[in-house]
């Protein structure tokens, strides 16, 4: 019975893989979120600082699509078949925007599951759909329904507690980063700028706790400081391209170096635990969601500080702090960090050598 249930299972595409839920899955949402919510956000930064309307007006279509195409990118990931991917869309859209109602820090409120929510219920649905796709004469009805149903049924049971839950969490973070802000500092950038170079998505988990304020300016200066960072003491090794790869791309692509030398992450790592505090305690940066967990890709990091930050606060020191934690800090700090490691032999030449 359950050799002849694997062999079905495998004929579907259905792994049960941790590896594909929560590497593959999170990576594809993060591509979501950056074409839609960070897009919109971009986009509507340019239109507000230009005066056009044009901008502000696809920001707003491309942000109202999150749902949609977070639920596409989720069926896509897992490898689902037309109906089943085009289904999906409906159930993220679900799953991102069911209004369920909490008790707050104000009573009652009301608050969407966001990210977290068209996760959990796309994923459960779409393999669902995977498994009766193509298995009956009416395919065209059976798939979408399912797929639609129990996606739905699944945010009603799923979307209230996954809402609690990320509400309060977001708001433990985001406070005891006000009252602790070296402390917190320390661990956001550090932590956040880890998940920024592992095979995970920073971005699809930042979005999904609602990360804000200063607690989102200190994932952002880790996620800076491992990009920055990788990107400047492995230019001896890798030139131009690979300042730019990683620079403006992403510090994953160290992580096969990273797996035969755990000492390279050192300098990075370093540097995050110095730029996350003073972002916290001297500039006071702050970035909300999704482009917390972005770093310098796209310069989107750097964008989401200014967006988050009023245009009468943006003086000469709120720019310093910005170019300070972003860019120059962690450039410094990890040159020099990674210097001492070279000259003690823990990193040798050839260990951040990409094949680009």
């Amino acid at each position: 019975m359950q050799t002849r249930m694997s062999a079905f299972f495998q004929k579907k595409n259905v792994t049960l893989s941790p590896r594909l839920y929560f590497v593959d899955v999170m990576s594809s949402m993060a591509v979501a979120l950056f074409s839609t919510l960070l897009m919109g956000t971009i986009l509507g930064t340019i239109g507000d600082l230009s005066g056009w309307g044009f901008f502000r007006d696809a920001a707003g279509y491309a942000s109202a699509a999150t749902g949609v195409v977070l639920g596409v990118g989720i069926a896509y990931a897992l490898g689902a078949p037309p109906l089943v991917l085009c289904s999906a869309g409906v159930v993220g859209l679900i799953g991102n925007g069911l209004p369920s109602v909490i008790a707050g820090t104000d009573g009652q409120i009301s608050v969407t599951a966001g990210p977290a929510g068209a996760f959990f219920c796309t994923l459960v649905a779409v393999e669902l759909g995977k498994l009766v796709s193509k298995e009956t004469k009416i395919d065209i009805l059976v798939t979408p329904a399912v797929v639609i149903l129990s996606g739905f049924a699944l945010a009603l049971l799923l979307c209230p507690p996954i809402s609690y839950v990320v509400y309060w969490l977001g708001y433990f973070i985001n406070t005891a980063t006000v009252w602790q802000p070296i402390l917190m500092g320390i661990l956001i950038s550090v932590v956040v700028g880890i998940i920024l170079t592992l095979p995970i998505s920073s971005a699809a988990i930042c979005a999904m706790i609602g990360i804000s304020g200063i607690a989102g300016g200190a994932a952002t200066a880790g996620c800076c400081a491992q990009m920055i960072g990788f990107a400047v003491i492995s230019f001896r090794e890798n030139g131009v391209g690979g300042l730019v790869a990683q620079g403006l791309g992403t510090s994953m692509l160290q992580m096969g170096n990273i797996v035969k030398n755990p000492r390279i992450w050192i300098p990075a790592t370093l540097a995050s635990a110095i730029t996350g505090p003073i972002s916290t305690t001297v500039f006071a940066l702050s970035c909300n969601g999704v482009s917390a967990g972005m770093g310098t890709c796209g310069l989107v990091g750097p964008l989401g500080i200014l967006t988050a930050t009023p245009a009468d606060a943006r003086n000469w020191f709120f720019w310093l702090g910005l170019l300070l934690v972003c860019f120059v800090l962690p450039a410094l700090l990890s040159l020099a960090f990674a210097w001492v490691l070279r000259r003690i032999g823990w990193i040798r030449d050839g260990d951040l050598k990409l094949e680009l």
